[in-house]
């Protein structure tokens, strides 16, 4: 069986198509720049470095990148100083704010919300996102998402008109995989770039508990699919079949029961995401920037 092709980049190349994009669109908006959501997450560091490179770059404009970290109490403290460590790095301008105020006054419209973990924590997006655009409209800037490839186009992880409502998605054509590339290429420190994933919305969350499997694993099978191989072929595929027996052979170690007990089920259930996604493309697409990626 043919093998499944996974993209490559040369770092400084696709780090200035995505800042040349992002000045594009803040060209094109008319705008000073951009804000970002900082979680202190590879992701949002990532992007933040990469916007960060290309407004120094083009210094003459003077456009500006503003952080703002929005913890609930569902986020850690570490996470916030790492968010806010960051922000120094960077030296940009960043704000923290807790939006415990305005997601506790949402019992008085929306209390059955309060009553689902799940459903909390899609509102807790929804305002954090609110909080965020309003930000960006009063400073005359553009929401720079942070989701990548996998998570926004691979399986739809991310919550429609929450983490979603952005104006453009700069890391939007990077795997994860090559986020953590590029973070490490932008010398962000090695516990943000190997950070466990997690949206931060639900008690003791992280998106490899939530999904069953990690995003090497996402990567394969929607990379795979895409280049016409089926599901059955995925499932005895041997650049899968290792990758996935070690994941579930993991997950059970580590949280005592199977999510999942066949590879099998893992394809079908990337594939099953993956379908949701296009779904919540056609109701929001923000661009991404066009980059170039060579395959192995």
């Amino acid at each position: 069986m043919k093998r499944i092709k996974l993209a490559r980049m040369d770092c400084e190349r696709v780090g200035r198509e995505i800042g040349d994009f992002v000045i594009g669109q803040v060209q094109l908006t008319r705008t000073t720049g951009c804000v970002v959501g900082l979680s202190g997450g590879v992701d949002s560091s990532t992007t933040a470095a990469l916007i960060k490179r290309a407004f120094e770059r083009h210094a003459g404009a003077k456009y500006e990148l503003v952080g703002y970290i929005l913890p609930s109490h569902l986020n850690k403290q570490d996470d916030i100083k790492d968010a806010e460590g960051v922000a120094q790095f960077l030296g940009i301008r960043w704000e923290t704010h807790s939006i415990e105020g305005p997601v506790e006054a949402l019992r008085a419209t929306n209390p059955e919300a309060f009553d689902s973990v799940f459903h909390k924590g899609n509102m807790i997006s929804r305002v954090r996102a609110n909080v965020l655009s309003t930000k960006a409209a009063t400073e005359n800037k553009i929401v720079a998402g942070t989701g990548n490839k996998d998570e926004d186009f691979g399986i739809g992880y991310y919550t429609l008109f929450g983490d979603g409502a952005v104006h453009l998605s700069p890391i939007g054509g990077l795997p994860k995989r090559l986020v953590r590339e590029m973070a490490g290429y932008l010398g962000l420190a090695d516990h943000i770039v190997n950070r466990l994933p997690t949206a931060g919305l639900e008690p003791g969350q992280s998106d490899y508990k939530d999904l069953g499997y990690n995003y090497d694993i996402v990567e394969l099978v929607s990379e795979g699919y895409a280049q016409g191989f089926t599901s059955a072929e995925l499932g005895r595929h041997e650049q899968i079949v290792t990758v996935v027996e070690n994941q579930l052979a993991h997950y059970r170690r580590v949280f005592g029961a199977p999510k999942f007990t066949r590879l099998q089920q893992v394809v079908e259930d990337v594939l099953r995401r993956h379908e949701i996604a296009k779904g919540k493309m056609k109701i929001i697409h923000p661009p991404s920037p066009k980059i170039s990626l060579t395959s192995e």
